[in-house]
């Protein structure tokens, strides 16, 4: 495992790590046991970052990172997330009491004293140009209650946005080789910024494991069975923004990336760590097997440079039409 240094933080976080959401809930069914022995096995093989959020589960993804990472909080770094239990429109849910209450009941639920990365969870750019939720954060930070905060974001004009606050030390966006899109500009910025790159949706909600048909059925409790076409929340959450059909059609035409580099998904992970904005990327998994399959991005070849201009075209003329929703 090889490590990576937060923006311009003292964080040193695995370059690839996890995202919890999945554990949590709203991908279909999940075993406690199992997720936590998925977790164990990212923690030894290197693992020391994951990610989460409050409505994850409902703090379910929380709880389960407590009881994994109990006796190691000094090694194992969390990144949890708020706003999205509230009215993400009204200012009231960016007050000073109310982020106290949302910081602390994270707290409870992860049994820490302070969080390593606290974000705000994809918030409408209303909010980020009034900026006072990032005055209520750093009033936290001085508390002592988060070590650092970033902001999670839909967009890479959000992202330009945030990178305005000398205070926000990561952004998490959706990227992968289905969504090009922050390479053009917003990882360069956050790069020349000292900004971390979280890169989520790594895997576009699945479709880049090469595993779906048209055909495939998703569990109704399942976001790639009622956020099909964002319904419940920003499209671009659920196989990045593409109709699931298209993204089928599409994963085809890319199956050549895994030749040598053993699984698609895989292959779609090393492209994201090989580029060197991004700090570190975080897949969902719900079981050992598929922790195990993401880790072996680690020991797969990286792209040539002409592979990355193959994808890099095949993104601008065959991809990027399609996706829906800003972005």
């Amino acid at each position: 495992m090889q490590y990576r240094q937060l923006g311009d933080t003292e964080l040193k976080v695995s370059e690839l790590s996890f995202g919890t959401w999945a554990i949590g809930g709203s991908w279909g069914q999940t075993n406690d046991k199992e997720s936590l022995k998925a977790l164990e096995t990212a923690m030894d093989q290197g693992v020391n970052f994951f990610d989460t959020a409050d409505v994850y589960g409902d703090g379910h993804s929380e709880e389960l990172l407590a009881k994994a990472t109990k006796g190691k909080e000094d090694d194992i770094h969390i990144a949890t997330k708020f706003c999205r239990a509230g009215d993400i429109y009204s200012p009231e849910t960016y007050s000073m009491q109310q982020v106290r209450d949302y910081c602390e009941n994270s707290l409870k639920r992860l049994q820490r004293e302070r969080l390593d990365l606290y974000q705000i969870h994809c918030p409408p750019i209303e909010i980020l140009k009034n900026g006072q939720v990032f005055e209520v954060l750093d009033k936290l930070q001085a508390e002592g209650k988060i070590r650092h905060y970033g902001v999670s974001v839909e967009t890479v004009e959000e992202g330009l946005l945030c990178l305005e606050n000398p205070n926000v030390k990561a952004l998490q966006v959706i990227f992968n080789v289905l969504r090009q899109k922050p390479l053009e500009v917003l990882l360069p910025k956050a790069k020349e910024k000292g900004v971390g790159i979280i890169a989520r949706v790594p895997l576009a909600s699945g479709l880049l494991t090469g595993k779906f048909t048209n055909e495939y059925t998703f569990e109704s409790d399942d976001h790639r069975h009622f956020n099909r076409d964002g319904e419940s929340f920003n499209v671009g959450e659920t196989f990045g923004g593409l109709k699931f059909e298209k993204g089928v059609d599409l994963v085809q035409q890319l199956l050549w990336i895994k030749q040598g580099r053993k699984h698609l998904s895989s292959a779609a992970l090393r492209w994201i760590l090989d580029q060197d904005e991004v700090t570190t990327v975080i897949p969902g998994f719900k079981t050992v097997a598929q922790v195990e399959n993401n880790l072996e991005s680690l020991k797969v070849p990286s792209f040539s440079e002409e592979e990355l201009e193959k994808l890099h075209t095949f993104y601008k003329t065959e991809v990027a039409e399609h996706i829906r929703g800003a972005y």
